[in-house]
């Protein structure tokens, strides 16, 4: 077993996945949400992340590539996407929608934020797809493949136990404390899907 490629893949796929960094946006994205089914979106968010990674592993760009769907594209959809959950977070709209469930039984499954903002482009975005794509480039055959799953399926492990901490921290915060932290990382998150489109356009040879 190849050592010093495993310290590679895991240091490259912590820095891109950010568990650490991961924690607090769940807790904006869940703000209002029941324990049980906080626990229900994170476990979704990151096996929905794992099985894409996964497959993306295995079959490498010839997933995008049998769709007619290049890397560069896929970066600028994701960011597009991920501006508009950052304006829902900037507005409150999020906030309101969730106030406005309150008293129901049931919240609404399409307010669900475990697919999409969490597992994609969140977890599984297009960092952690190239990273992943790359690393089994790096190291081809079955060995290379299952070295990096592995790697990958523990950090995945640590997202899902960062956000089982996540009620901890909402305490700890307070509600003033989550909704500034809210509308900070929303500015953040807005950064970061300008950049995912730049890099999207980066790639086609449009932007220096």
């Amino acid at each position: 077993m190849d050592t010093a490629f495993l310290i590679t893949a895991f240091v490259t796929l912590f820095v891109v996945i950010d568990p650490i960094g991961m924690t607090p946006l769940f807790v904006a994205l869940t703000q209002g949400s029941s324990a049980a089914r906080r626990r229900a979106i994170a476990l979704r968010a990151c096996v929905t992340s794992a099985l894409i990674l996964i497959a993306f592993a295995a079959f490498g760009e010839a997933v995008l590539g049998f769709i007619g769907i290049s890397m560069p594209a896929f970066r600028i959809a994701g960011g597009v996407l991920l501006f508009l959950t950052a304006l829902d977070m900037l507005f409150e709209r999020r906030t309101k929608r969730r106030q406005g469930q309150a008293d129901e039984a049931e919240e609404d499954e399409g307010d669900d934020p475990s697919i999409f903002p969490l597992a994609i482009p969140l977890i599984a975005g297009p960092g952690a797809i190239a990273s992943v794509i790359l690393l089994v480039g790096q190291q081809p055959g079955p060995e290379g493949l299952a070295m990096v799953v592995g790697v990958m399926l523990s950090l995945v492990l640590l997202v899902f136990l960062m956000f089982l901490t996540g009620s901890i921290l909402e305490r700890a915060l307070g509600k003033v404390g989550i909704n500034v932290v809210t509308r900070l990382l929303g500015m953040l998150l807005a950064a970061l899907a300008v950049q995912f489109v730049l890099d999207g356009l980066r790639g086609f040879g449009l932007a220096g």
